[in-house]
């Protein structure tokens, strides 16, 4: 069997195309462009570069981009006053806090503080709510962007038994609701559940997002399954994901690289996020993308 390696990369790139045009439109029957403002508090070396990317996303997909750099001893109350300006802000449609956040501030708190309206990330208690009922909110872009992947292979998802290997609030348990809204019959594990190689083995569909770099192993992962591995580990060896690709790739359906498969959707999914908020709360209708 041939696996189909998944291309993030060249999807995420028609994403934003699209993300672009419809900003376009957004322009047109408002005047004005979607705005994002990202916070980030700190001189985390990893938060800086992502926060780079995005402003360079926001750019080519013509959104506006407002960069808040706040110093690593900037207190908690600082920092919700700001969220607060931000929410009464109507030329902001999303705020972004980068994670992880210093010592000494609640990241909860931080999240819970922002409006559900402009949480492009898809944290807050109240959007993780909607999407547990299946009611209409803003989605974590990284799930979003492996459900994206998943269904551009053309297979009907119903049905599928799929295994959730992580169990965070950012991937592992918002990734599981989007499965099951698709009818999938979902099994939520992590690095402590009892047989695991025998669940893997069982599944259709294989997420991995347990942040152990080849934590999965080939032979775990039954023929003709397909692999969204979200893992992105620094080794010696480089940037590996947390399925093993070169003993998987031989007999699954289909399965994503790391680097170039679930990477590159995440911010490309933050700037369909920006846009989506910006249409609801203009009361425009927003285009499919």
């Amino acid at each position: 069997m041939t696996a189909t390696i998944i291309d993030g990369k060249a999807f995420a790139a028609g994403l934003r195309t699209r993300v672009a045009n419809a900003v376009g439109d957004f322009v047109a029957a408002t005047g004005r462009r979607p705005g994002l403002s990202v916070v980030l508090v700190g001189d985390d070396p990893a938060s800086a570069v992502y926060v780079r990317a995005k402003g360079k996303a926001l750019e080519a997909t013509g959104m506006v981009g407002y960069e808040h750099r706040l110093p690593a001893d900037t207190t908690q109350g600082a920092l919700l006053n700001l969220i607060a300006a931000l929410n009464a802000d109507d030329a902001i449609d999303g705020i972004l806090v980068q994670l992880p956040l210093p010592s000494g501030i609640d990241s909860d708190t931080v999240i819970a503080a922002i409006d559900p309206e402009k949480d492009v990330d898809g944290f807050h208690p109240i959007n993780a709510g909607r999407l547990a009922t299946g009611l209409p909110g803003l989605v974590p872009c990284t799930p979003l962007g492996c459900l994206m992947l998943l269904k551009d292979l053309g297979e009907d998802l119903s049905g599928l038994d799929a295994i959730v290997v992580g169990r965070s609030n950012i991937v592992g348990k918002p990734m599981a609701q989007l499965l099951l809204q698709q009818s999938c019959t979902v099994t939520i594990a992590h690095s402590r559940t009892r047989d695991l190689p025998a669940r893997v083995k069982a599944a259709d569909i294989v997420v991995a997002a347990v942040g152990i770099p080849h934590f999965i192993k080939g032979d775990w992962v039954k023929p003709g399954a397909t692999v969204i591995d979200v893992g992105i580990n620094r080794t010696d060896d480089g940037l590996v994901g947390d399925v093993d690709f070169g003993g998987a790739v031989g007999h699954v359906r289909a399965i994503t690289p790391v680097p170039g498969g679930v990477g590159p959707m995440t911010i490309a999914c933050l700037m369909r996020n920006t846009l989506v908020a910006a249409c609801r709360r203009m009361g425009i209708e927003e285009q499919r993308i």
